[in-house]
């Protein structure tokens, strides 16, 4: 009799996961142990697969490869905010394609994208309204927004204008705008007070931009979306913290992962949820910023533990375990729990172990950096030990062909 199900994660909370052809088909408590593989996660916690709103894995300066950070956090979707421009998207494409996670993107409105550290908007021509527009239209498949630098080094004397063309962009194709806040000027309010229902502020708790003033609260309550994203300095407790006094809460967490920041003070997405957590967010409320939150704001597959959604998944220890986090700034706090990433699925395929490579010779590391390097390349090799990801699950969901 043929079996109902290709995969089975059983006994975990919320519930069973059954998984047929890269697809959630059903869940609930107890289903049937009637499917090809079928993994006791009795204890852990099983969520969507995590999506993070903000990282750089496309070409340039800042990238970061995912897949050997995939495997071991739990993020199935890796959006890249903004390294490829209308010049560069086709390279974006290329690590797209080769790439076990889903790399949707938000193009940025200056041509070349992220190739240099900064600077990519002082020149007006890289913002060319009518080239945006095509490239959007061209890729409807891969570009899910604009993103936009506003900051003192990225747009020198231009002001809020390249903003006002991603904006433009943005309305002609339908699609939102992700804008960076940072040192000003141009002013922080200046810039609040242009963006529309579904805009995304990302490093929307920054300690340099500090949006704590009227005009956030304004661009709130008309349906701007805040966006954490971390970054090497784009996030601080205390500004998070009183924005949660607020009731300014981000709409979704992000890590803004790149080449300078995996080492330290980022690192992954789950140790950014639990500075979320450090500031006092339930988890349940911290889950559904890494997952249902992200994949509406942009369009995006999956989510949702639901049947019908892509069957990408992360599968989680809960550690009541005290965890100390410090955040850009080097303020730190102590999250309750600590979550540890022991699999993850995307469209239903256990997500093999990827080495990082080493870092880039432009990525500047501190001593402290250096030493979290390290510690992290020992967690994963101990990580590989572990049932659920070492080589006799590997073996039994990649059997070997003669």
């Amino acid at each position: 009799m043929a079996l109902t199900y290709d995969l089975l994660l059983a006994g975990g909370d919320p519930f069973d996961v059954a998984v047929t052809a890269g697809v959630i088909t059903a869940t609930g408590p107890s289903l049937p142990r009637d499917a090809h593989v079928v993994v006791d996660v009795s204890g852990l916690l099983i969520t969507p697969g995590l999506i993070d709103l903000h990282t750089h894995v496309g070409p340039g300066y800042w990238s970061v490869s995912p897949d050997p950070i995939a495997w071991h956090t739990g993020v199935t979707t890796w959006v890249d905010a903004g390294s490829a421009g209308a010049y560069s998207l086709d390279a974006l494409r290329h690590t797209a394609a080769l790439s076990a996670v889903r790399i949707p993107a938000l193009l940025n409105i200056a041509a070349p994208g992220l190739a240099a550290r900064t600077g990519e908007s002082r020149d007006l021509s890289n913002c060319d309204v009518p080239l945006a527009v095509d490239t959007v239209q061209r890729n409807r498949d891969l570009v899910r927004g604009l993103k936009v630098r506003i900051d003192r080094d990225t747009v020198g004397g231009n002001g809020v204008e390249p903003l006002r063309r991603a904006l433009a962009v943005g309305e002609v194709c339908g699609v939102p705008v992700m804008v960076h806040i940072g040192t000003a000027p141009p002013a922080l309010d200046e810039v609040l007070d242009l963006l529309r229902p579904g805009d995304i502020v990302t490093h929307s708790a920054s300690g340099i931009a500090s949006p704590l003033g009227p005009a956030v609260r304004a661009a709130v309550d008309r349906g701007v979306l805040l966006d954490l994203g971390h970054g090497s300095g784009g996030f601080a407790f205390d500004v998070l913290e009183r924005q949660l006094d607020l009731g300014l809460a981000p709409h979704t967490i992000s890590t803004d992962l790149h080449c300078r920041s995996v080492y330290g003070p980022v690192f992954d997405l789950p140790t950014t949820m639990a500075k979320v957590l450090a500031a006092g967010v339930p988890l349940p409320d911290v889950l559904d910023m890494v997952t249902t939150r992200p994949a509406r704001a942009l369009g995006l597959p999956g989510g949702a533990l639901e049947p019908g959604s892509p069957a990408d998944l992360a599968v989680f220890e809960v550690r009541a375990e005290e965890q100390e986090l410090v955040d850009s700034h080097r303020q730190t706090r102590v999250s309750p729990v600590r979550l540890v990433n022991v699999a993850t699925y995307v469209g239903g395929r256990l997500l093999p172990p990827a080495w990082p490579a080493a870092p880039p010779p432009w990525s500047p590391l501190t001593a402290g950096q250096r030493d979290a390097l390290a510690g992290r390349e020992r967690a994963l090799r101990d990580l590989l030990s572990t049932p659920l990801v070492g080589p006799e699950a590997l073996e039994e969901q990649f059997p070997r062909t003669s």
